[in-house]
């Protein structure tokens, strides 16, 4: 079966369901689940359950996807991501990218976590993302291409949408929340980085480093969507002052930091 009429098998699935005329998909990474707790009249389906969808299998990934009304809209959330450390390949992680977008999601907001290599940054900041830089080994655009998902060559010139990025910074102006504004790079993991990787990827011009976000950006600038993101910044990466990492620790930080995107994401959807 190809991947359209995969697509299409999970479309029909979710409507089944209830899931019907999304606004907005959400992506919740590490730490960030509790989100949808603000989900009203909330729809809650295992990814196992869903055709052709994989299983998360990091523990901090509930591995569920959520529809309701949130901010006035309807929205449709992963509690849990999938990651190329996993195993799985491109087609996969960003799969459920492709359901959202069949099921009528035109803006995609991501979160997740990761680690601060600009210096002025600290752990338990908030940053918005302002573009990327993918490292990862592959793409989830390699292969033939179906024109009834994207073009063969997507424009990657504003991946994330300027509009979007000037609505998420006047809501937390005015919600006093403070906001960084970066470049993350997205690497393979699942490892942490060594010093010399740090100064590596520092030199490249990021300001923050994850293992995620960018196939899902990537697939959704394929399919059309215009798409924002806010992540937080778990740790601390100072090539010269570098401490083992405590994994506890990390999403300890997320679900404390987790409070000011639970108040962020619901009034910029308001305000789409």
């Amino acid at each position: 079966m190809n991947l359209f009429d995969k697509i299409q098998e999970s479309k029909t699935f979710l409507e089944s369901r209830g899931i019907r005329n999304v606004d907005v998909g959400l992506v919740l990474g590490s730490g960030l689940g509790k989100l949808v707790e603000s989900i009203e009249n909330p729809v809650i389906i295992d990814y196992q359950e869903i055709p052709h969808f994989s299983a998360s299998t990091v523990e901090s990934h509930q591995g569920k996807l959520i529809f309701g009304r949130l901010g006035g809209k309807n929205v449709l959330a992963m509690q849990g991501r999938l990651h190329f450390y996993e195993g799985y390949d491109m087609q996969a992680i960003t799969f459920p990218i492709r359901v959202m977008k069949f099921l009528g999601a035109s803006t995609l907001l991501l979160s997740g976590a990761a680690g601060a290599m600009n210096l002025n940054f600290k752990k338990g900041d908030l940053m918005m993302i302002t573009d990327q830089i993918n490292l990862l080994p592959d793409n989830p655009l390699i292969g033939a291409n179906d024109e009834r998902l994207g073009v063969r060559f997507p424009d990657m010139s504003e991946a994330y949408a300027k509009n979007l990025q000037h609505l998420i910074k006047e809501t937390a102006d005015s919600l006093n929340i403070s906001l960084k504004q970066g470049v993350y790079v997205s690497v393979p993991g699942p490892m942490l980085e060594s010093p010399a990787e740090y100064k590596f990827l520092r030199k490249i011009g990021a300001d923050a480093v994850g293992m995620s976000t960018v196939p899902e950006v990537i697939v959704a600038k394929h399919s059309g969507m215009q798409c924002a993101a806010v992540i937080v910044l778990t740790d601390e990466c100072d090539p010269d002052d570098l401490h083992p990492i405590n994994i506890s620790e990390i999403l300890a930080i997320a679900g404390k930091a987790e409070e000011k995107l639970i108040a962020l994401f619901p009034e910029v959807i308001r305000t789409l």
